[in-house]
């Protein structure tokens, strides 16, 4: 099963979500299983590549619940969190 982008997971419903990550949690399971058991895999680098993917969707789920919203898709621009301060501004603070 192939990595899933973030993108695409925050497209997804939570149905689906959930229905996908038990997916890679069997996979997981079942990679696990075959190394454990003296076994090799098709690919090294499968394992690793299935945690991150598992681990992503499981911060998309927390975001969701916590309702985060995520940076703007590339070529928007991002808006700033303050304004710039004024060095005036800043001496009023200090006194």
């Amino acid at each position: 099963m192939a990595i899933i982008k973030k993108n695409k997971i925050r497209e997804m419903s939570d149905a689906e979500i959930q229905a996908k990550l038990f997916e890679f949690q069997k996979e997981l399971n079942s990679e696990r299983g075959m190394l454990a058991s003296g076994g090799r895999t098709s690919n090294p680098g499968k394992i690793k590549t299935i945690k991150k993917t598992i681990a992503r969707m499981f911060t998309i789920i927390h975001e969701k619940k916590l309702g985060i919203v995520k940076s703007p898709k590339k070529g928007e621009k991002k808006q700033e969190a303050k304004a710039p301060v004024k060095k005036a501004e800043k001496k009023e603070e200090k006194k």
